[in-house]
């Protein structure tokens, strides 16, 4: 089974969740752990996991050979992503806009394009225990998009195993991309104005994806009561409820998992995978 973990922003919680379950399950299953916020990987600093395979990510640019190129303008028109311009001077290449499709080099009648490798990123796998395999996708540094290397990632899925996907914030291409083809989505929000705004959004994109979820609300006071109100509203299941505590806090801060130093969170933990199992027929 593949279960995602994503939220409708940054900060609410989505590697303390999907760290702290694939921790507390590992006892009864076998999991896979992988790290999909390629721009911000941060599941690593939790574990400590042993390397043993790295990938670099390249992506396809096109090169204009300027003695054949007659600037006929068929590259650009046929570029989607307008990462190609004709000048009087010839032809430019605007490498942040270019997906590496290849249509211009395919298109071009003078055959005046070639192609070079960029390396964009990478992917790492390797073991954090020998009950929990890792991987993680790292994105370079000034690159806009991370979707060619979430996809590289999501190839080393291992679907004997559970598998958790810790998503990038937000609701853009890339967290799209990351849930392509899973089982289920838990969606974290946190109890407060924006938390549910963007809650909303997240939900959206599940929906319109066909994914069955459910919600998490963590740093609950208990105080903030419109995340109910709006999941009974759209008949939507609240998982879990993760308090506003200082223990969890400084084992956050600490690089530790609050599974670990409260052994009754990692029953809840395993509760919470029930829960998810049973609501997608998985046993």
């Amino acid at each position: 089974m593949v279960i995602a973990v994503l939220s409708g922003k940054g900060g609410t919680g989505k590697t303390t969740l999907a760290t702290n379950l694939a921790s507390a399950i590992s006892e009864d299953f076998d999991v896979q752990l992988l790290d999909a916020d390629a721009e911000e990987p941060d599941v690593h600093l939790f574990f400590d996991p042993e390397i043993e395979h790295e990938e670099e990510i390249e992506l396809m640019l096109p090169v204009i050979d300027k003695e054949k190129c007659t600037r006929c303008g068929k590259c650009a028109e046929a570029c989607q992503f307008g990462a190609l311009s004709v000048f009087d001077t010839g032809v430019m290449v605007f490498e942040s806009l270019c997906h590496g499709c290849g249509l211009c080099t395919f298109v071009c009648p003078e055959k005046a394009i070639t192609e070079r490798p960029k390396v964009i990123g990478k992917v790492k796998t390797g073991r954090i225990d020998q009950k929990i395999d890792f991987g993680m996708g790292i994105l370079e540094i000034g690159e806009p998009s991370p979707v060619r290397v979430i996809r590289k990632l999501k190839e080393n899925i291992d679907r004997n195993k559970v598998v958790i996907i810790d998503s990038p914030p937000g609701t853009s291409c890339s967290v799209v991309e990351t849930l392509r083809k899973v089982d289920f989505a838990i969606l974290v929000t946190e109890p407060t104005p924006f938390g549910l705004h963007d809650l909303k959004l997240a939900v959206k994109i599940v929906r319109e994806m066909e994914i069955p979820f459910g919600v998490v609300v963590n740093r609950d006071t208990g105080s903030y009561t419109m995340i109910d109100e709006y999941a009974s509203e759209e008949t939507i299941v609240v998982l879990e409820r993760i308090p506003f505590d200082r223990s969890i806090a400084e084992a956050y801060s600490e690089g530790k998992l609050f599974t670990e130093t409260s052994p009754s969170w990692k029953i809840r933990f395993k509760e919470l995978a029930e829960k998810i199992f049973s609501s997608s027929g998985v046993s």
